[in-house]
């Protein structure tokens, strides 16, 4: 019990030594959050506005734009602040807030994805059922369920991490507070219910993760019963961006908790830490941008309204 100890901070990880580095980190970090914000936003505004867009799939969007908002918000901010001031320390509180909300806003963002594969399935598969199926009071508690399990995942692991010793120290080797990182510090008793609670959330991420892939190998199978190849591309056109943000969203979170875990820090962790935390947020709304045709007719009327106030009534609801 002497190794235990009480800390009023946790260290964060330097980006490096050089205090020019650190600003260049600043500027990155800058742009890149901005990036995020304009772009989550936009897509938030344009499903508000736009008449053609009041429907499920791009509710469900606007929904996941927020929960990236919140998400990059968690931890770039701080991020950024460190490196313009040239320094490695969050409060305790602090760091106990970024874990609480960075787990709230991942594990909702999983759970409204899934959510996002069954209104696909749903409109692909059973097409007269959709408007019956998919109607706004089930999209609103579908929606609301997904964020509620992303706070009660959340409480789940704040509630067993935060309070706790600390057994190793109290410096981290990411930039943020991250759960892998602190159980690193934590002592054995905790070390070993978070484990469990891990494993738990790893298995509703499993259960999300089979839901998605059974949806879509179901889409795929009546969509090649489709005779038409132009409703076939059609179809497949409306799934692409999900399939996509999935792929990506899938990828970072295996490599940042499958990957080995090593009680030194190196450059790898510091990839992952960004690949998992920065990349998602900042590549969903480029994705569905690139790809939804509504989304990219949406924005084109916003500008046309912005920079010519004749044309509001075209976009703003009746």
């Amino acid at each position: 019990m002497s190794n235990h100890s009480s800390v009023s901070e946790v260290t964060l990880l330097r980006f490096s030594e050089a205090w020019e580095l650190e600003i260049l980190y600043f500027v990155m970090f800058l742009v890149i959050y901005l990036s995020v914000l304009m772009g989550n936003i936009l897509i938030i505004v344009v499903v508000i506005l736009e008449n053609n867009l009041h429907n499920p799939m791009h509710f469900f969007l606007m929904n996941l734009s927020i929960l990236d908002v919140g998400t990059i918000s968690v931890i770039i901010p701080k991020a950024m602040v460190n490196s313009l001031l040239d320094i490695t320390t969050i409060s305790y509180a602090g760091c106990a807030t970024q874990v609480f909300f960075f787990l709230f806003l991942v594990g909702a963002d999983f759970a409204l994805l899934t959510v996002m594969a069954y209104d696909r399935y749903v409109a692909i598969c059973k097409p007269l059922h959709y408007e019956m199926v998919m109607n706004r009071r089930a999209c609103i508690q579908m929606a609301c369920n997904a964020w509620v399990s992303g706070i009660l995942n959340s409480i789940m692991h704040t509630w067993n991490m935060f309070p706790f010793t600390f057994c190793g120290g109290n410096a981290v080797d990411l930039f943020f507070c991250e759960v892998l990182q602190l159980l690193k510090l934590s002592c054995s008793d905790a070390y070993l219910r978070e484990l469990c609670m891990l494993f738990f959330s790893f298995c509703l991420m499993l259960s999300c993760f089979i839901l998605i892939v059974a949806s879509y190998i179901q889409i795929f199978i009546t969509v090649l019963r489709i005779p038409s190849q132009q409703g076939r591309h059609k179809a497949f056109s409306t799934c692409i961006p999900h399939l996509t943000v999935v792929s990506l969203f899938v990828f970072s979170a295996t490599v940042a908790y499958l990957k080995p875990t090593s009680h030194t820090s190196t450059g790898l962790d510091l990839i992952v830490g960004v690949i998992y935390s920065v990349v998602p947020p900042t590549m969903n709304p480029i994705i569905y941008s690139i790809r939804n045709k509504d989304i990219l007719a949406a924005v084109r009327k916003l500008a046309r309204c912005l920079l010519f106030p004749d044309h509001r009534m075209h976009i703003l609801p009746q």
